[in-house]
């Protein structure tokens, strides 16, 4: 982030300050959302075949816990190398 905006906002009235703290939160909680919501999608999609039952069987609880440790692992590194980037462009300013 430009340190410029970083200082715009430390001059923010308090109000404002909350307000957009309450907008972050909002939008961190939606994103969220859309990540569980797709993890469950995905996984869904890819390990259940067949609704014979009411539980999952072995093979398809094996294949849902291995798809979203997948997911996860891959969420957090595409997090982290976000936050370099980020960090590399807030050291270039």
């Amino acid at each position: 982030m430009d340190k410029s905006m970083l200082g715009d906002l430390d001059n923010l009235p308090e109000e404002d300050k909350m307000r957009m703290g309450t907008m972050i939160e909002q939008l961190q909680i939606r994103d969220s959302l859309r990540m569980y919501n797709s993890l469950v999608e995905r996984c869904f999609t890819d390990c259940v075949d067949s609704f014979k039952r009411k539980s999952l069987d072995k093979q398809e609880e094996t294949c849902v816990r291995r798809c979203a440790e997948k997911f996860l692992k891959h969420s957090m590194r595409v997090g982290m190398r976000f936050a370099e980037l980020n960090q590399g462009a807030a050291t270039q300013d």
